[in-house]
């Protein structure tokens, strides 16, 4: 059942990331993934599943700022604006787009958000994690507030960037 070490505490999360990868060779399209604070989690598990080198085109941590911003292409206005920062819609929207756009892929999810146990900002608790996704039908984010420790943040970033994907390829159906 793949590789993943989440896949032991989460069997339905293979195969979602199984259907996830059939779906997406079905219409014959690319996937990529752009993650902070899952660390590369969300491309781990898609790629432990046999066969996904013809899907997967890669993911891209940009745990550091400099990443985000050099690799990922998420401007100043975003990263300094007190208001917005790393953890935000706009983050999250710019980063599915740098990686879709550095990963020449079709479509792409990114991950950023603090998983704890430090890190907690105003308005900004441990468990706030934004998700984006961008295809051809453009980019959108959405807001998770996770609750439990490091790992299980993490976890449930992993499963729901899963799901956003493959809610973004039944729109494209």
């Amino acid at each position: 059942m793949g590789e993943c070490a989440i896949f032991s505490d989460d069997p339905a999360l293979y195969d979602a990331c199984s259907d996830l990868l059939d779906q997406a060779r079905e219409l014959a399209l690319t996937l990529g993934t752009a993650e902070s604070c899952t660390g590369g989690l969300v491309s781990a598990c898609l790629t432990a599943v046999s066969g996904s080198s013809d899907v997967v085109r890669g993911g891209v941590v940009s745990y550091a700022i400099e990443v985000k911003r050099s690799v990922l292409g998420v401007s100043r206005e975003v990263l300094d604006d007190p208001s917005l920062g790393a953890v935000s819609a706009e983050c999250a929207e710019q980063m599915a787009s740098g990686a879709r756009r550095v990963l020449g892929c079709d479509v792409a999810v990114s991950v950023t958000g603090i998983a704890g146990p430090g890190g907690e900002e105003p308005g900004k608790p441990v468990g706030t994690v934004w998700l984006g996704v961008c295809s051809p039908r453009g980019s959108r984010s959405v807001l998770f507030n996770f609750a439990g420790a490091r790992s299980e943040v993490r976890h449930q970033a992993v499963r729901e960037a899963v799901g956003l994907l493959r809610a973004e390829l039944m729109e494209m159906m």
